[in-house]
Order: C-alpha cells, then structure tokens, then sequence
C-alpha cells in the first residue's frame, strides 16, 4: 500500500512532546483511532491521552505472534478489559517474517476498519528492538502513529497513574529484581517508593520498559465496569514468575 501522501504534515505539541500528525490539529477531533493494546498500565495511560488529545478511540487491538494466549497478559482479560471499556476489541495474528505481517496486519485495520492512526504506550526505547519499528510498519500503510507516553518521566507516569485512579495489578515479574510476592499486588505510593528504591541499587527501569515486570489493569477513569479478580494461582516458568488467572468477574464500580 502507498503511504499517503495527500495532506501535508502538521506538527502538534502535546506534554511537552511534538507529533506529527497528517490533517489535524489539537483542537480538531482526530477520528478513526486504535489502540494498541496488551491490557496493562502504559496502554491503559495511552487511551487516556489519547483521549485527551483529541483522539476518537475507535477500538482496541492486539497483535498475536501466533503463541496462544500471552501468559503476562491473557486474552481472556483483554476481551473483559473491552467490554469493561465499551470498545470493540480486535486480535490480529501476526507472523515471521514480523515486517511484512505487521504492515499486513496494520494494513487490514485501515481498510476494514477505517483506522488512520494508531496509539501506542511505548515509553521508551528498549533493548534489541528498533524504536522506531512500529512507526515504520503503520506509516507503509499510510497509518499515523501516536505515542503518548514517549519519552516522559517514569516517575510522573507513575504517579499520574495513581492519580488518577487506575488500578494496576502485577502480573508478572522476574528475577533478579523480583520476588513473586509482588504478583497480585496493585500498584501504590508504597510500591512506586520501592521501585525506585530497587532502581537506584539495580538499575531497575522502574516503568519495566526493559521487561522486569508487566501489569494488568482493572479499572481507571474510561473502564465503565471494573474487573474483579476474584481467584489466581502463582506459576514460575524459568526466571518469570507470573499469575495464571482462574476466576474473573465484570462487576459495577464503585459510587
């Protein structure tokens, strides 16, 4: 597909970050807009951005590299975390060769769906992978990218989340930075006060950016229900230690 080329580029600056976005500006409504979604706390802060950005979130989706159900964030979760949201959720399977599949994927989302711009909650540069891979793969289909949470302070990130009320579970750790006493447990001031703790002695990303541990979200401020994890069991694979989910339920939130 040819990269679309029609309307110019328009440069839009949004905390402290410029974007370049094809057609619209802040104060316009940008329609038509995915979210890439793992159901953990940097996606979760990315729809809320975006939101606030201007940004009319369409749908949520989630790439599948063909491996079943990501033990980190399961699928089942994911489509509770939709339905909590109200927003329609797509599965895309992805494949090697990774370059090809991804812009097929991404491709697909822009002709069946409509889908101009994709949202995504990288916060930074991780190790081994391209920063700019998934910019590169939507912008061959003529899909802009938007990343909200790009290169802002993992402390603010932190807080904000607080601040606003998400409620962030840790789903999975490893060693050496973690015990599997924090699976299950949901982020607060304490823990951030730890992380840092952790970060200062380790070299901890204290975000997990570099893959020390991943999140599922249960409610926040654009959830209409939450989730309630009412039951999980502990499992350890090699260093990960992680939470296996047993018994879910949509529940109304609290006045």
């Amino acid at each position: 597909m040819e990269v679309k080329t029609s309307e110019p580029l328009k440069l839009v600056r949004f905390a402290d970050i410029d974007y370049k976005i094809r057609g619209w500006l802040v104060s316009e409504s940008m329609p038509n807009v995915a979210v890439s979604w793992t159901g953990g706390k940097d996606s979760s802060l990315a729809l809320y951005e975006a939101e606030k950005l201007g940004c009319k979130i369409c749908c949520l989706v989630t790439f599948d590299p063909g491996q079943g159900s990501l033990i980190a964030h399961p699928f089942d979760f994911i489509r509770l975390q939709a339905k909590a949201l109200c927003l329609p959720h797509y599965l895309l399977k992805v494949d090697d060769p990774f370059d090809r599949s991804y812009e097929d994927a991404i491709a697909s989302l822009r002709e069946e769906q409509g889908i101009d711009t994709l949202v995504t909650g990288d916060i930074g540069e991780v190790a081994g992978h391209d920063p700019n891979w998934i910019v590169e793969r939507s912008v061959h289909c003529g899909v802009d990218v938007i990343r909200p949470l790009w290169h802002r302070e993992r402390l603010e990130l932190l807080e904000k989340l607080l601040t606003l009320r998400f409620k962030v579970v840790f789903s999975c750790v490893k060693n050496p930075w973690f015990t599997d006493e924090w699976l299950g447990l949901e982020l607060s001031p304490d823990l951030v006060k730890r992380l840092r703790e952790m970060s200062e002695r380790t070299g901890l990303d204290i975000c997990g950016e570099q893959g020390e541990y991943h999140t599922l979200v249960v409610d926040g401020p654009q959830f209409r229900k939450r989730i309630q994890i009412e039951s999980y069991s502990k499992r350890v694979k090699d260093s990960v230690m992680y939470i296996a989910l047993e018994n879910l339920k949509l529940c109304e939130k609290d006045a």
